[in-house]
């Protein structure tokens, strides 16, 4: 039986998704309409590589460019998560900046 591999906004509660109470200045989770990076890390959109995707929020806070950001991401529980659960078969930063076109 294959284990469920949770997109960030489970694993967080994130409330900036379609159908949840959203705070309402801050929009839609650009990890959760992310359709370029769909089954990336075997995640749902950018549900599992949000770490690359500007806009993400973290800390409550809106996080910027991958390049500011993810000093503060490999130390997040669900970068570590993801990171353990995929492995060596983890895409690779770079390739996943590479067909979001951000690097």
């Amino acid at each position: 039986m294959i284990e469920k591999r949770f997109n960030c906004w489970e694993f967080k509660k994130c409330r900036r998704v379609y159908g949840a109470a959203m705070d309402g200045s801050y929009g839609i989770c650009p990890a959760y309409v992310e359709k370029r990076l769909n089954g990336i890390n075997g995640g749902r959109n950018g549900g599992r590589s949000c770490w690359t995707i500007p806009g993400t929020m973290c800390n409550d806070k809106i996080q910027g460019s991958f390049s500011f950001k993810i000093r503060g991401c490999v130390s997040c529980d669900f970068y570590r998560l993801v990171k353990r659960e995929e492995g060596d078969g983890m895409i690779a930063n770079q390739q996943i900046l590479n067909i979001i076109g951000n690097n």
